[in-house]
């Protein structure tokens, strides 16, 4: 009888991680033109600023997070990255 309960435990730990689809698609999208803009930077020569490192930085944890499918912090860190590509277009 506790092998059964042992069993119907680990399912429903197991169901409960398989859903975490919430900002899936807003993190792929966010990452994606963090990724476009941070090229865009680096071919205008901006590469070698304190923001665009924070942003590859950034921008490299929030892909890390993507694959561990850490949706919310992928976001966050997503958006980040795309306010320090901004910065570092600015000169600052």
């Amino acid at each position: 009888m506790k092998a059964l309960y042992a069993v119907l435990a680990a399912s429903l730990l197991l169901v409960g991680c398989s859903g975490t689809t919430v900002n899936r698609e807003s993190c792929a999208t966010e990452l994606n033109a963090a990724w476009k803009e941070l090229d865009l930077a680096k071919a205008e020569g901006f590469a070698g600023t304190v923001s665009y490192s924070k942003a590859f930085t950034l921008i490299t944890a929030a892909k890390t997070e993507q694959q561990v499918e850490s949706y919310g912090g992928c976001l966050d860190k997503a958006s980040k990255a795309r306010y320090y590509i901004k910065e570092s277009r600015a000169g600052r």
